[in-house]
């Protein structure tokens, strides 16, 4: 049986779109339309967020954050560490570890970057690359807890099992908008977290097959 470690380099894109006209490709979200939050003709800012996978003995995790209730856009929820590329990071994949050893403390050297997934249009007009990492787990916590009021892990088998993925409509703009979701335990992964981690699913399906 293939290990998760050779299950992930598998579906995931080994690097980064080298091209600004990449950033603005549509992604893979199943058999519906969920970058369609983003107005026509809006700019899009260029984000990265790493998924990162924690190399526990028994069980790999998916560590995950609650976004603070201060913060002026997506406050309260549920997102991977990250944020908007920099043009001192030089590329989203270090801005994406950067966010994340500023937000939780999780030292860049700690992580084993294999990839990326689809990118991601958000409402709030972000075009948001995500980074896939094996981290290890030996890291201590150190929250920013300015941006990050909570952290927590869910298992990697829990989030690629798609019984777990439902669909779930709102309104938005006057329209009715539909997006995924994810429950666990406490927490309500929604939108553009659980659309990264649908694609990630969608891609390991489709490897199976």
């Amino acid at each position: 049986m293939i290990g998760y470690r050779d299950l992930i380099r598998a579906v995931v894109d080994e690097q980064a779109p080298s091209d600004d006209r990449q950033y603005h490709q549509p992604g893979r979200f199943g058999d519906h339309d969920l970058n369609d939050f983003v107005p026509p003709q809006r700019d899009l800012r260029l984000a990265a967020v790493l998924v990162p996978v924690i190399e526990h003995k028994t069980d790999p995790h998916v560590l995950l954050t609650v976004r603070s209730a201060d913060l002026p856009s997506h406050s309260g929820q549920v997102a991977f560490p990250g944020g908007k590329v920099e043009k001192s990071d030089g590329s989203p994949v270090v801005a994406a570890l950067r966010e994340t050893e500023e937000e939780v403390g999780i030292s860049r050297d700690l992580v084993d970057v294999v990839g990326c997934l689809d990118m991601y249009q958000t409402g709030t007009a972000f075009n948001v690359l995500p980074v896939v990492g094996f981290v290890k787990p030996s890291f201590e916590l150190n929250v920013d807890t300015n941006e990050v009021a909570d952290v927590f892990e869910v298992p990697l088998s829990f989030l690629l099992d798609q019984k777990n993925h439902v669909i779930e409509t709102a309104r938005y703009g006057g329209q009715d908008r539909r997006y995924y979701a994810i429950y666990f335990k406490d927490y309500f992964i929604w939108g553009a977290t659980a659309g990264m981690i649908r694609n990630l699913s969608e891609r390991v399906k489709k490897w199976s097959d």
